[in-house]
């Protein structure tokens, strides 16, 4: 965080801050569709059923715990990016 007393230097350091969050999730989110990529294909070559319901809501569980409700909604745009729509 700035020291700077100027708010306006602090709110530009802190939108910097946030461009770089932002930049740091969309690698992820990319790196996440790709391993997400992967295993459907490995499932698909392996006669497996497209998508695992269990795993699916373990994942959702996962987001409602650690960022709340709006976590789920979160955690569902990031299945279906990976897998598509159902």
């Amino acid at each position: 965080m700035t020291t700077s007393t100027d708010p306006a230097a602090q709110i530009d350091a802190l939108r910097g801050e946030i461009d770089s969050c932002d930049a740091q999730i969309i690698e992820l989110v990319q790196r996440r569709l790709a391993v997400s990529q992967q295993i459907g294909a490995l499932r698909s070559a392996s006669g497996g059923t497209r998508l695992s319901l269990s795993r699916e809501q373990r994942v959702l569980d996962r987001f409602r715990t650690a960022l709340g409700p709006d976590g789920v909604a979160l955690g569902m745009m990031l299945l279906r990016l990976g897998r598509g729509r159902l």
